[in-house]
């Protein structure tokens, strides 16, 4: 059963079921409270005929005082233990059958609601002293039917309201249960589309409204952009690796291929091509790291974010990286400069920024630490050949290479920026690039003031 008619089903039995109970309760508590009414009543009036009867009995005929003090639609009677009783009194010719009603004699006060010849009668019993002493039971019925029939009346209008009530809950039901399956069956529509064509597809969300169904379609809409990007860069590791791989692979086949055939007789060519095959295994190595580090989504990098001191962050990076190259970089000393990120992904972002101001720059490499707009920022600046400004705009894209020879003579991939573009990303960081032909390129690194750095 699909999920719609289940909410339609399961709402209107449980809105039938409860209004029936509910109507069945009300209709037996009204009940009860209207019968006990009514015997309450017929008890007063029959108290008030035994104060009448004490006063006038004496002076008025039993009978004559019974026929005065008879109910409207009713009898009355007086019933001795042992003595025939009065004759019964009846309101009129069409009540004169209650005078057949068996004559029981009650000890104490009795009081019953009886049903005798298709009506309902309210029956009290009370003792009385007559006039010789003895004990005898003033007995009263008074016909209750009006009430009974508004009961009956109040019953049908229960019923009557129960199946307009019915007939209502069903469609609003199902109503209702369009209106919450409706995103669950965009949600399967658009799932079935995106099966069929290979294409990712977003649900429609309604922004006004903030129910789970929104939240869910959120979630599903976040899910399909977290596969089109992580498709999309399995494509792009795929494309990348299949493209760059195949020159250093080619290389080394073909090194190999030299070594086979007269590596063994030159010691000169078995050198040149161990070197060049080692060259190429390295970048191979580090080309994959690359493409393996950019294969992953920034949700997945694991930032773990902290409270840490920019300047010693950067001198840190500064020292390990003249350590390993023995390059000359200065520093301005800047105090309390507290930033709020993640410390080892920035001094990644620097190790990148730094490589590069190595590889293409002879000179004195300047680091500038400091503070703009609300703002922290870290420059980097060289002294090297620079980047024409045609190709600026272009550094960030994957295996783009200025200079694509010196850059294999390096040993670039053209993957150095990009991967520090992403980390900047991944941190909340800003990077801005300018630079002069032949003068040199100034890096800088802009780092938002988070409030929990203050």
């Amino acid at each position: 059963m699909k999920l719609r008619n289940k909410i339609n089903l399961y709402t209107s039995v449980l809105f039938v079921i409860l209004l029936v109970i509910m109507n069945i309760l009300g209709y037996f508590v009204f009940s009860h409270l209207i019968i006990n009414s009514e015997l309450k009543r017929v008890r007063i009036e029959t108290e008030m005929t035994v104060a009448g009867l004490n006063e006038s009995l004496q002076t008025i005929p039993a009978e004559d005082l019974l026929r005065a003090y008879v109910p409207v639609d009713g009898m009355i009677r007086i019933i001795f233990p042992q003595k025939p009783s009065l004759p019964t009194v009846t309101s009129s010719a069409s009540e004169q059958d209650l005078g057949k009603l068996d004559k029981v004699f009650y000890k104490g006060e009795k009081s019953a609601k009886l049903t005798f010849n298709n009506k309902t009668y309210a029956f009290v019993s009370v003792p009385i002293i007559w006039m010789d002493g003895d004990v005898a039971n003033l007995q009263v019925t008074s016909s209750i039917q009006p009430s009974v029939d508004n009961l009956n009346i109040l019953k049908v209008v229960l019923l009557f309201v129960t199946l307009i009530a019915t007939i209502s809950v069903t469609i609003s039901s199902r109503i209702l249960s369009q209106l919450i399956t409706n995103p669950i069956t965009s949600m399967i529509e658009i799932m079935t589309e995106i099966r069929r064509s290979g294409q990712f597809k977003r649900v429609d969300l309604n922004r006004k409204s903030k129910d789970e169904l929104v939240e869910m379609g959120e979630t599903f809409n976040h899910m399909i952009d977290l596969l089109e990007t992580n498709f999309e860069k399995q494509e792009q590791f795929v494309s990348n690796a299949s493209h760059e791989l195949k020159t250093p692979l080619t290389i080394i086949e073909s090194y190999a291929s030299l070594l086979r055939r007269r590596g063994q007789q030159e010691s000169d060519i078995f050198i040149e091509s161990v070197e060049a095959i080692q060259s190429e295994s390295v970048r191979m190595r580090e080309l994959t790291e690359q493409l393996l580090f950019m294969a992953k989504h920034n949700e997945h990098w694991n930032i773990k974010k902290s409270r840490v001191n920019l300047f010693d962050i950067v001198l840190q990076s500064i020292k390990s990286f003249q350590n390993a190259y023995q390059r000359e970089i200065e520093l301005n000393r800047v105090e309390n400069l507290w930033i709020y990120t993640d410390e080892q992904k920035l001094k990644q972002l620097l190790f990148i920024i730094l490589d590069n101001a190595r590889k293409y720059s002879e000179d004195l490499i300047s680091v500038v630490l400091g503070k703009e707009n609300n703002q922290l920022y870290i420059q980097i600046i060289d002294r090297g050949i620079g980047i024409p400004e045609t190709d600026q705009n272009k550094i960030f894209d994957r295996f783009y290479r200025v200079d694509k020879a010196r850059n294999r003579k390096q040993g670039g991939t053209g993957l150095g920026l990009p991967i520090a573009k992403e980390i900047a990303d991944a941190i909340g960081a800003k990077i801005n690039l300018s630079s002069v032909e032949k003068i040199g390129t100034t890096v800088t690194i802009y780092l938002p003031i988070d409030e929990k750095s203050d």
